[in-house]
């Protein structure tokens, strides 16, 4: 595997490094030793998987509040994503800042956001599949979120708004929300 850092700690790009013989090739997408050797969590506690029909949509900013935080490996299965890691640990020298990434099914990079960070993408073709392998189980009353288009982070979104949860328009804007306190690191 191929591991490399980000502008923002504890973000990583992973990239499985392919096998080729003459049925096709062979990667890993999950390697508890080289994740601890570079600091990434390696415990798995769920796997999900996000099906999108059209593209445009999007998905986001979500985060679990304390004490249920949980780091995310991201990989686009089907079509292809922005993906967005948005630093919000007040302690981070990159608070509030994000990192951007497209995923897709052709190449095999992934994406990895640790706890204090929240996730979020935009789909780049229709019928996009996202796959999730998360380090906790996913409780509701923790998940929590930003506005896609808050100013005070100004991510910049590479497609038009097409397709997005009612709940994903009714988050809080950062300014206007109570801080949250996660570690960094």
């Amino acid at each position: 595997m191929n591991i490399q850092a980000t502008e923002i700690e504890g973000v990583y790009i992973v990239e499985p490094e392919r096998r080729y013989d003459s049925r096709g090739f062979f990667a890993r997408t999950w390697c508890r030793e080289a994740f601890i050797t570079v600091g990434i969590n390696p415990d798995l506690s769920q796997c999900s998987v996000s099906f999108n029909i059209r593209r445009g949509t999007l998905r986001g900013m979500h985060y679990q509040r304390p004490p249920y935080t949980e780091d995310k490996l991201v990989r686009c299965t089907r079509g292809a994503i922005y993906d967005v890691a948005l630093d919000l640990r007040a302690s981070s020298p990159t608070y509030r800042s994000w990192v951007a990434l497209e995923l897709n099914a052709d190449d095999l990079r992934m994406l990895y956001i640790p706890e204090g960070c929240a996730h979020g993408f935009q789909t780049l073709c229709d019928a996009t599949e996202v796959s999730y392998q998360i380090s906790r189980p996913y409780h509701a009353e923790f998940a929590d979120g930003y506005r896609y288009d808050d100013p005070a982070f100004a991510i910049s979104w590479p497609e038009p708004v097409h397709s997005i949860s009612a709940r994903d328009l009714t988050w809080g804007s950062f300014n206007a929300k109570h801080s949250i306190s996660f570690k960094r690191g």
